[in-house]
C-alpha cells in the first residue's frame, strides 16, 4: 500500500446521490462498501465528512442568519452525516469510533488526537464529526486539522470528479487534467481544490492532498494502492 493512514474527506453534497436533499442509502453503501476493502488491507483510515446535503452556516449566513449560529448549525448537520456512516460501517461488520469536536454525550466522545490515533491502531475506523469545533472554519481546514493532528500520510479528497483541471470539466470539455500540482501552482492558477486556510496548513505540515472520484466503487483502494487515478497536490 502506498499509504498506511489516510484521512478521506468527503463532501455531504456527496451522500445525495440522485437526491436534491439528504442522504441515499445507496452512496452510505457504496462508500462503506469501499473504506471496508481498504481497512481489510491494514490501512488505518479516518473520515471527515461536511454537511452541505443538510445545512451550510454560509448559507444560512447570505440569508440574514447570524454567521456563528449558523455555522454551529453546520457543525451539527457533519455529525448527523458522521452517524450516518458509522451506522452503515458497523451494519458492514467494522469496528468504529465517532469523535467530534463538539462533545455530544452519549452520541460521541470529544476528539482528541491521541482519543484517534489509539483508535485506528486498533483496528478502528475514527469518523470525525462537529468541524473543528469553532465557528468560521469549513470542513476543509477541519479536515486539514484533523489530518495533521493524527500524523496522516495524506488527505484524500473524494469528490464526483476524477482529479483537478484547469476548468471545471462539467462544463468545459476542453478543460485538461493534472497529474500532480504543487501548492504554489495551485494557487497561482486558482485552481479552487480546498481554501485557502486548508491549504495553507497543508503546505506548511508538508501534508499532501490527493483529488480523486470517489463515487466511481473501488477507486478509494485503487488510489491507497498508488494507481494514479487523480490528482496529487504536494509541496515543490
Amino acid at each position: 500500500m502506498k499509504y498506511n493512514r489516510i484521512l478521506l474527506k468527503l463532501s455531504g453534497e456527496s451522500l445525495m446521490g440522485k437526491q436534491s436533499y439528504g442522504i441515499a442509502p445507496e452512496m452510505l453503501e457504496q462508500y462503506a462498501t469501499d473504506i471496508k476493502a481498504v481497512v481489510e488491507k491494514g490501512v488505518q483510515v479516518a473520515i471527515v465528512i461536511g454537511g452541505g446535503n443538510i445545512f451550510r452556516g454560509l448559507s444560512g449566513a447570505s440569508k440574514g442568519m447570524d454567521r456563528v449560529q449558523g455555522d454551529y448549525m453546520g457543525m451539527l448537520a457533519t455529525l448527523i452525516n458522521s452517524m450516518a456512516l458509522q451506522a452503515e460501517l458497523e451494519k458492514q461488520g467494522m469496528k468504529t469510533e465517532l469523535l467530534s469536536g463538539l462533545a455530544i454525550e452519549p452520541i460521541c466522545k470529544e476528539m482528541s488526537r491521541r482519543r484517534a490515533i489509539e483508535a485506528m491502531q486498533n483496528g478502528r475506523v475514527v469518523v470525525i464529526g462537529g468541524g473543528s469545533g469553532n465557528p468560521f472554519f469549513t470542513t476543509d481546514t477541519a479536515s486539514t486539522l484533523r489530518a495533521v493532528e493524527i500524523q496522516a500520510d495524506v488527505i484524500l479528497k473524494g469528490t464526483r470528479v476524477d482529479g483537478v483541471y484547469t476548468a471545471d470539466p462539467e462544463k468545459d470539455p476542453t478543460a485538461k487534467k493534472f497529474t500532480t500540482l504543487t501548492f504554489q501552482e495551485a494557487l497561482g492558477k486558482k485552481l479552487k481544490i480546498m481554501d485557502l486556510t486548508a491549504f495553507a496548513l497543508c503546505e506548511e505540515n508538508n501534508l499532501p492532498i490527493y483529488v480523486f472520484d470517489m463515487n466511481q466503487p473501488g477507486n478509494l483502494l485503487k488510489v491507497v494502492s498508488g494507481d494514479p487515478i487523480g490528482t496529487e497536490v504536494i509541496k515543490g
